[in-house]
């Protein structure tokens, strides 16, 4: 590792080391609903078209926004993300999100796009969306393949397509790469380069949920290795803002392929309800590590006074991690990839090295 990387990545662990003192909030995800029109082979909280689980009410969320508001929290600085499921399937989306405006929080959601049409668009717009993520996961065959639904690609492309068109509205398309569509990658950013998008951010499926037992969906060490080399050179490109998602401490690639050196947000400046009430931080963290419970809890004591195992990560110090050279700065990976006893499910830097 050359210099300017350790210079970079100090930095970062002390800027790292006061966020997790400070944890001010700035990303609250809400799992409005269960419900899926999609049935997708990664998918990691087994949603579907019909939930056991009915959705939130918008009422009970809402709590938590005066929570956080009564707390004195500058709320113009936080994102609600609005997930699922899919946010779409609830026929209040809308109301959902004037309700967020009229409380001064900007709002966004992500969506698999396949119900989005111009004049939904154009009414969420409207109810104050300011942010949306469309996943696209392949050519044709390939995305269709993943979610398990004909024509899914086709919904997703028009969804994309209406969003880069869309004045005002920040926008990104997130691809999950496995197996199937990894050595079409090429052919992908031609595509999305052509309907206009600017932002493009690629992950890894990693083994929880569906996805775990499942091994299409993963990618060997050495195509690990070479998404990181694309990533970096269609960065160097400059024709489409490439970056490889928040998930993992990636050694000598660190500040080559994402803007920011690694550090998980989860439960630091990010927050979320799930669809049962439970408090959590980002909806990919499947296993139990939640602080309580919106229907007996009042969420912002326990985003000030929990959290622990989210701030404090001396608990992964263990196995692999315990002896590991870059502890410091990788501080045990990200929670999301922790199962419910602690294990860590993947380890980036392995990969690569092992590539």
């Amino acid at each position: 590792m050359d210099l300017r990387h350790k210079i970079g990545l100090e930095l970062n662990r002390h800027l790292a080391k006061e966020l997790m003192k400070d944890h001010p909030l700035r990303e609250i995800f809400w799992e409005c609903t269960l419900r899926c029109n999609l049935h997708c082979r990664h998918c990691g909280s087994d949603c579907k078209a019909l939930s056991g689980l009915r959705d939130m009410p918008l009422e009970d969320f809402l709590k938590v926004l005066k929570s956080v508001k009564d707390a004195g929290e500058d709320t113009h600085q936080i994102m609600v993300v609005v997930t699922g499921g899919e946010p779409l399937m609830r026929p209040d989306l809308e109301r959902c999100g004037r309700a967020f405006y009229e409380m001064e929080f900007p709002w966004g959601m992500v969506t698999n796009g396949y119900a989005l049409t111009a004049e939904k668009l154009r009414r969420l717009m409207a109810a104050g969306l300011r942010s949306m993520t469309v996943s696209l996961d392949g050519l044709e065959v390939s995305h269709d393949w993943l979610r398990c639904v004909p024509g899914s690609f086709s919904r997703a492309a028009a969804a994309i397509r209406l969003a880069c068109g869309t004045p005002d509205l920040v926008f990104d398309v997130v691809t999950c790469v496995h197996s199937r569509n990894f050595g079409e990658l090429g052919q992908l950013k031609e595509f999305l380069i052509g309907c206009g998008l600017k932002q493009w951010r690629l992950f890894t499926i990693f083994p929880s949920g569906r996805a775990a037992d499942d091994p299409d969906l993963q990618l060997s060490d050495a195509q690990f290795r070479s998404l990181m080399d694309f990533i970096k050179a269609t960065r160097k490109e400059g024709r489409i803002k490439a970056s490889y998602g928040c998930e993992g401490f990636l050694g000598d690639y660190e500040g080559e392929v994402r803007d920011n050196f690694f550090s998980c947000q989860a439960g630091i400046t990010v927050g979320g309800v799930l669809s049962d009430g439970s408090i959590s931080a980002c909806t990919s963290i499947r296993a139990n590590y939640h602080q309580g419970n919106i229907y007996r809890d009042d969420f912002m004591e326990v985003w000030n006074q929990r959290f622990q195992p989210y701030r404090d990560h001396g608990w992964m110090k263990t196995g692999d991690c315990a002896a590991c050279k870059a502890w410091k700065y990788c501080l045990g990976n990200g929670m999301h990839l922790r199962d419910d006893d602690g294990k860590l499910l993947l380890c980036h830097l392995h990969r690569l090295e092992k590539a």
